[in-house]
């Protein structure tokens, strides 16, 4: 399959962990044809973290923003994937890191009708305050080089060719995050992109992945091969979560594919409609 990416960095109010995934992003073998940062609304640091690194980027550095209503995940990415120019769209997160070959291997695994669904190997808390105190590039690390309790699964960041083994659960929804998924442009349209009725924290991205399902879509299991370095945060606001699991389930036990509230609203949007207000 011919893919010419574009990443989307989904980021919230946390510029010194960004800063860390942009730079991991400049390391890549191959780039993709551009970064859109979907920012759900953080202040000014964000911005002028952007405009400092955009002049020495090695591919256009976007900036999507929108007023801060909240935890709006699917909103913000709906937004970001509807002004993009390549034709398939990998997502990722402003607190994970990337290793050199997320890129390259998103695209080898890339096939027709197909998402591909990655994993992450998990920060402690002491270790992500010494990676963002020291602005350490561990993207290249191997396994070997973390010190014990530095990360969760040291093994997850074994490189493993699994050939037809990735495509065995084809219809796999549950563990799939938007940290580390890549899919079709196309993909996302014929399923109307994420489903915005989804406020506040959790399962917004397995909404969209069961959906993706009902279309046709299937399951490729990219782990050992795009695992993403995930820094640690405190928990997000749940509140939320006990209704957007009600919302996924009714979602499930139907054939529901199109989202009721979703990327097509933003088909006729330019990058200039996205601007931060305190920019425009």
């Amino acid at each position: 399959m011919s893919t010419n990416p574009s990443l989307i960095v989904t980021t919230y109010n946390w510029p010194e962990a960004l800063e860390l995934v942009l730079v991991s992003i400049q390391l890549q073998t191959v780039m993709p044809c551009e970064v859109i940062v979907a920012d759900d609304g953080s202040d000014q640091r964000t911005a002028n973290l952007l405009a400092k690194m955009k002049p020495e980027f090695p591919c256009p550095l976007h900036h999507v923003w929108q007023t801060d209503n909240g935890f709006q995940a699917a909103k913000i990415r709906n937004k970001a994937a509807s002004i993009s120019s390549g034709n398939y769209l990998v997502f990722t997160d402003g607190d994970c890191i990337l290793r050199p070959d997320f890129i390259l291997s998103h695209k080898k695994l890339a096939q027709e009708k197909y998402f591909v669904a990655g994993n992450r190997v998990l920060l402690s808390p002491q270790f992500t305050s010494t990676v963002l105190e020291k602005k350490m590039n561990i993207g290249d690390w191997k396994p070997g080089q973390f010190q014990k309790d530095d990360i969760n699964r040291p093994w997850a960041l074994l490189r493993i060719p699994q050939g037809f083994l990735r495509t065995l659960q084809k219809n796999r929804w549950k563990g799939v995050k938007t940290c580390n998924l890549s899919m079709s442009k196309q993909a996302l349209v014929d399923v109307n992109g994420f489903d915005e009725n989804f406020h506040g924290w959790g399962y917004e991205d397995s909404d969209l992945v069961i959906r993706l399902l009902h279309r046709g879509y299937q399951y490729l299991n990219g782990k050992f091969s795009t695992t993403v370095l995930h820094l640690w945060h405190h928990e997000n606001d749940r509140r939320q979560e006990g209704n957007n699991w009600k919302q996924l389930m009714a979602v499930k036990n139907s054939h529901k594919y199109f989202s009721e509230k979703g990327i097509d609203q933003y088909r006729h949007s330019r990058i200039e409609d996205f601007k931060p207000d305190f920019l425009v």
